[in-house]
Order: C-alpha cells, then structure tokens, then sequence
C-alpha cells in the first residue's frame, strides 16, 4: 500500500496580508498529480486543514476541490483536525462526505479505525485530532470524575495512544497512527508553528508513538524524521520568511505485508520563491538583485545608519512582491550603553537632549555634521526669540 503523508494546508492564510489560496490551489494539484504518478492508495492530512476556526467561503471552497481531485486520482482520504481547525465546523459533513473521504475529529472515536484493504490485507488508520487537555480531559472522566491525569500534551496524547493501541489489538493487522502535536526531538530551525512552545509540559515524548507501523504527524513546517516510523511532512507552502530555505513536499510511504516498507520524499513546486535581501538600501536596489529576484517575494534587511525616506516605496518600485522591509543598522556605537533616560538626566544643554533623542531612535547614530549645524541654528533662533518677548 501506498501512502501519501502531507499536513498543514492551512487554507486561508494571508502571508504579509497576501492571499495564499491561488499558490496554495497550485500546490494542491500538483500533489494530486503525485497521486496519479505514483499510485497512491491513501492520503493522509495531519491537521491544520484551515488557518482559522472559522474559514472563509473561498477556503471551504478550495478544499471541497482538492478533496474531490484527491479522490478521482483514486485516493482514499484521511484527514484529522489540527489546533487551527474548528473540529466541530471541520467534522460537521464528515458522514455527508462520499465514500473514500474521512474526515476525524471526535476523540471519542480515536479507537475506531478506518480500514483501507490491499493485497496483503487490511491497514487500519486511527486519527488522533489536535488534543487541548483542559477540553478533552471530559470525554475520559465518567460521572464519578474519575479518569486518567490529562494536564499537559504529553500525558493527553499517551492516553490517545493508549487507546489506537487498543483499537489495534481489536484490530489486528498493520496500522497507520495520524496526530497533529509538538513531539519531542524536533528541530528548531524546521518551522516552528506560531503557537508552538517549547516548554517541557508541551512535548510529546518519541515513545509515547509506539506500536503503529507508521505514525504521520502535523504541527511543524518543516519536514522531520524523528524516526524511521515517526515522522513530519511539514507545510505544502511556505507561510513565513523563517521557512524559505526548507523544501516543501510530502511523504510517499510505503507498507509490505509485514509493515513500513520505504519513505520516500516528494518535493513539491514553490509557486513563488522567498528571499531575504540584506545590506544597505542602494546595494539591495541594485539591477542585479532585480535581474535575480523581481519575481520573488522580498524581506529587504536595509543596514543603512539612519533610517531611509520611504523604504517600501523604494522596495516595491524594483521588486513588485516586497513583502517585508526591516531597518537593522551596521556599526551602531555600542559604547555608551546608557540607557536614554539616563543620557536625557546627565544631558546640560538643549543640543545634548537632541543629540540624546537622535541616538536613541537611530541605534546610537547622533546628528550628522549637517544636522548639527541645523540643530544649532534652531536653538539660537528659539534663544533670540525668548529674548525679544
């Protein structure tokens, strides 16, 4: 059987206050034509389907497309709800859906595979949705309050885990675990999500997947191998300037009769690529850098010592998908390393509290010899003037 492990479509997400849903749809159908290519049997989406509890039309609308092309390339699908998703709003149509589209939301049914049959015999997928402790712990207390310690990730997923495997011992054959979390052992340059902390209390220990043949997980955008079995596909798209070097695509995996088999890596296009521009602003203005990157989203980094007339104006007239532009100035004087309350207490004159303020909003940069010229003429103006009052 072949499996396609992919996460994170978050459909609906701006990226610089740009809509992501025409580059996403373009991802989205490239990875339909990896199901073609490659025979895939089932697809598996580990959580984050939306970016907001409560999507927009045009997001509901492009999933009804993705899901329903997912299927015509012959795919069953297998999808759980991430901390993103509104699991109500997301496994509301789930019966309504057609044969061969799950959609799993309920923790109540975390033991109740979907059985997807080849020939080697039946593959069980136990879907395991995003998991707030302080929400779910009332679906595992009877009326007595009893019930397992569900305070933190760790112990809420063990006892999800605890109960695929006692769906698999009821269910005998190979199986497939899918769960959007923060798992222990996780690179921190991979993409981190925004809510994503990386306190103890928050991570799921690599043991606690135990058990299943392969374990397709959600959560970071960022492809990870945290085991041969165990494992992130990461995001289709790149969703922050942070992820611009991390390829984007999905995992083909494959189970023989007695369990994984192979994982293979599908990468998938970059509709539009990302790039960070750093030096001063005339040298990232430059016509080589618009020769290489007019058609690239930009984050300009400009280390100009003072900060420049209309940056994003400047930016956006040479690179037409500037999306960020940050004032980061080389060789700012480190040596006073006074606080600007403190420099305003010990200035004497007017021109010092000038000087104090210029070089506390210009990185430690104080007036220019122009400026101080300009500086000195007001302040002798202002003198002349109190004078004649």
């Amino acid at each position: 059987m072949r499996i396609l492990h992919t996460s994170d479509w978050h459909i609906g997400r701006t990226f610089h206050g740009h809509s992501t849903l025409t580059a996403l749809a373009e991802v989205l159908a490239a990875l339909v034509q990896q199901v073609r290519e490659h025979d895939v049997d089932v697809v598996v989406v580990a959580g984050d389907v939306f970016d907001s509890a409560t999507p927009a039309a045009a997001a509901y609308t492009l999933l009804d497309e993705a899901l329903l092309a997912l299927h015509e390339a012959g795919a069953t699908v297998v999808m759980t709800s991430g901390n993103h998703d509104s699991a109500a709003r997301l496994g509301f149509h789930s019966r309504l859906l057609r044969d061969g589209i799950h959609v799993l939301t309920d923790p109540l049914a975390i033991s109740t595979p979907v059985t997807v049959v080849d020939e080697h015999g039946p593959v069980h997928f136990f879907g395991i949705p995003y998991l707030e402790p302080a929400i779910v712990r009332q679906h595992w207390t009877d009326a007595e309050g009893d019930g397992p310690v569900l305070r933190t990730q760790a112990q809420t997923m063990n006892h999800a885990m605890d109960l695929v495997r006692a769906g698999m011992a009821a269910h005998p054959g190979r199986s497939v675990a899918v769960a959007h979390c923060f798992a222990a052992g996780v690179d921190a340059t991979a993409g981190l999500e925004r809510e994503v902390r990386q306190g103890g209390l928050d991570m799921v220990p690599l043991a606690a997947f135990d058990g299943p043949d392969y374990v397709a997980l959600g959560h970071i955008h960022g492809r990870q191998q945290l085991a041969g079995r165990v494992r992130y596909s990461g995001a289709p798209l790149h969703y922050s300037f942070g992820e611009q070097h991390k390829e984007r695509g999905s995992w083909l995996v494959e189970l023989d009769g007695n369990g994984l088999a192979s994982t293979t890596w599908l990468a998938l296009p970059v509709p539009r690529p990302l790039v960070t521009l750093t030096g001063t602003l005339d040298e990232i203005l430059t016509d080589a850098n618009v020769a290489l990157h007019a058609d690239s989203w930009v984050c300009a980094v400009y280390t100009d010592a003072t900060p420049q007339h209309e940056p994003m104006r400047r930016l956006r007239d040479r690179f037409p998908f500037c999306a960020m532009v940050q004032h980061q100035p080389e060789g700012a004087d480190a040596a006073d390393e006074r606080s600007y309350s403190q420099r305003l207490r010990t200035a004497v004159t007017d021109f010092e509290r000038v000087e104090a303020f210029l070089q506390h909003v210009r990185a430690g940069h104080g007036p220019t010899e122009r400026e101080t010229e300009l500086i000195h003429d007001v302040l002798d103006d202002r003198v002349r003037a109190e004078a004649l009052a």
